[in-house]
């Protein structure tokens, strides 16, 4: 049988290294994108995801190396906590290049061909905090939103062509990305939730294999695992 290749961004830590975990236990050959090295990946690739040309770069070395990618999972990012009067536009610039711009360069290197084969799956993280606003993470929660805008409109385009384009939105997730002073791990805040605690990386991990591997009904759809933090 042919190796199904999954490529993974943000792969090093958090939920994209519980993405690689999941898919490599499907069966998946898993290509890890990232700065730091994405230990958990069978194939780890350094690259900035803001870079157009170094992502242009490595996904044609990666599908030279193993074969077409089948499944694409946006998953870097990086989180601050700051008022909108408080944000340089470097870091505006920054914020948008990381996730929305990230998210476009995969696009726009994997999809063609996954359109010519007639199928692949395009995974991307976005956040709950796109759809219920927070309170000093304007530059977040503005890219996050974009990410949105962008699946929904690449989903009407694609899926004529077999290709589906989704999104998982999770709720603030236990991982590194959240310091242990973080407001969203208060007791205060935990206990205003459903669930009454943090979303586990695995548990986002799930619904991105999910929206992957069965969901071949869905195009444009944003699955929610937030803990209830939106609903």
């Amino acid at each position: 049988m042919r190796e199904r290749v999954a490529l993974v961004t943000g792969a090093a830590s958090g939920i994209g290294a519980a993405i690689v975990r999941e898919l490599a236990g499907r069966g998946w050959t898993t290509a890890g994108l990232d700065l730091a090295p994405a230990e958990d990946a069978h194939h780890s690739v350094g690259v900035d995801v803001a870079d157009p040309a170094q992502v242009s770069a490595s996904i044609k070395r990666i599908e030279r190396e193993l074969g077409p990618i089948e499944a694409a999972l946006c998953a870097a990012g990086h989180y601050a906590l700051v008022p909108v009067s408080d944000i340089a536009w470097s870091e505006w610039q920054r914020m948008l290049r990381v996730h929305l711009g990230g998210v476009v360069n995969v696009c726009r290197a994997v999809t063609p061909g996954m359109a010519e084969r007639g199928g692949g799956s395009v995974v991307a993280v976005t956040s709950e905090l796109a759809i219920g606003g927070g309170n000093a993470e304007a530059h977040y929660t503005a890219a996050k939103g974009a990410v949105i805008g962008f699946v929904r409109s690449l989903a009407a385009e694609l899926a004529p062509a077999g290709v589906r384009v989704n999104a998982v939105a999770p709720g603030p997730t236990d991982t590194p990305m959240l310091p242990p002073s973080s407001p969203w791990r208060r007791p205060s805040y935990l206990q205003t939730l459903p669930a009454g605690r943090l979303t586990a990386p695995e548990e986002v991990a799930l619904a991105a294999a999910y929206l992957v591997e069965d969901a071949t009904f869905c195009a444009g759809e944003i699955l929610s695992p937030n803990a209830g933090a939106v609903i």
